[in-house]
């Protein structure tokens, strides 16, 4: 995905001279956390809208270098990456630098999880199936092979959670099927968190708990 066309360069940063209240001027008008600072004509690091509210406004960012974030990504980085970046930093602003700490301008969160939308994952019709493993138990090539072998076509697969050695996996998957992959994942050891409507192994269970609720009733 081209993410060079998304690049913003409508606020250019603030040098290091420039004062705390300009900042929060600056602050007053946008809906950014944090805004780009250089020095010397490069990029060394954003200020975050938290911080500059706490500052001495009278003072300058050079007396509070220390406090800014050097986060940013370069102008051929990954769209994946660069919606990692985002969540890393809890910013809704990206700097992105070309050659030699060059600023080339930013990215908003919005729009690069707009080229997430636009996925097959969200786009296409399908259903999702969410299975767990022991960390060390699962393979994404053996999950793939369970649903492919059952006729659907995978568009998209992730891990979702990791917690206590075990591993959450959502798998996006074509409608077809969905009752007979849920059981070819249950034979393979996985245990099921999603819940299916056509999942004729929690029917039948739901239907030999109604029984035996009758039988104790008698």
């Amino acid at each position: 995905m081209e993410t060079q066309n998304y690049i913003i360069n409508d606020i250019a940063p603030f040098d290091i001279s420039a004062t705390i209240r300009d900042v929060q001027l600056v602050f007053n008008q946008l809906t950014y956390s944090h805004v780009p600072v250089k020095k010397d004509g490069h990029f060394i690091g954003c200020v975050s809208e938290n911080d500059a509210y706490c500052f001495d406004g009278n003072k300058a960012l050079s007396d509070y270098q220390y406090a800014l974030e050097p986060f940013h990504v370069l102008e051929d980085t990954n769209w994946l990456d660069i919606l990692e970046a985002f969540a890393l930093h809890n910013s809704n602003i990206m700097p992105v630098l070309g050659t030699e700490n060059s600023y080339l301008g930013y990215y908003e969160l919005g729009d690069i999880m707009s080229l997430f939308n636009n996925t097959p994952f969200l786009n296409e019709t399908g259903g999702i199936i969410v299975v767990e493993k022991g960390i060390h138990d699962y393979s994404f090539s053996e999950i793939c092979q369970i649903v492919e072998s059952n006729g659907t076509r995978i568009f998209g697969v992730f891990i979702s959670k990791i917690q206590n050695d075990i591993v959450q996996i959502t798998v996006k998957v074509g409608h077809t099927a969905m009752n007979s992959i849920v059981q070819t994942f249950r034979r393979y050891k996985y245990n099921i968190i999603s819940q299916h409507e056509e999942d004729k192994f929690l029917e039948d269970l739901k239907e030999r708990s109604d029984y035996l609720d009758k039988y104790l009733n008698i």
